[in-house]
């Protein structure tokens, strides 16, 4: 993994130099929508720390925020109305796992029905 770049676009829109749609915000955890949605809901919610993975984060950051982060998460499911019908959520882990912006970010998809097909997997005939 690479290490943490201060200039990331998470970052940045942590500091506020960049804006974004905030739909969530408290001292462990910002969530806003993402600017290329893949479901009807799609938002990122990320850490207030500087972490590069999930891996990273579970590994380096204090109890508090783990708890405050993931909690965090879920609020947002519940605020958006996501818990009744369900939805998904993605933590992609380095560049083999899709991950392309190294500051460790969950995404919750919702509103519509989800594939059991996960990410790029051929379908189970095509193997």
């Amino acid at each position: 993994m690479p290490p943490y770049d201060r200039n990331n676009i998470f970052a940045r829109i942590l500091r506020g130099e960049l804006p974004c749609k905030k739909v969530y915000e408290d001292a462990f955890a910002l969530a806003f929508r993402d600017i290329r949605p893949l479901a009807p809901v799609h938002v990122l919610v990320i850490p207030k720390g500087e972490y590069v993975s999930q891996a990273d984060f579970c590994a380096e950051a204090p109890a508090e925020l783990l708890v405050g982060f993931w909690r965090a998460v879920a609020k947002v499911a519940k605020d958006l109305g996501l818990e009744p019908d369900g939805y998904r959520m993605v933590a992609n882990h380095g560049p083999n796992g899709g991950q392309l912006v190294f500051h460790f970010h969950v995404h919750l998809f919702g509103g519509r029905q989800m594939s059991h097909r996960m990410g790029n997997a051929p379908e189970p005939e095509q193997k």
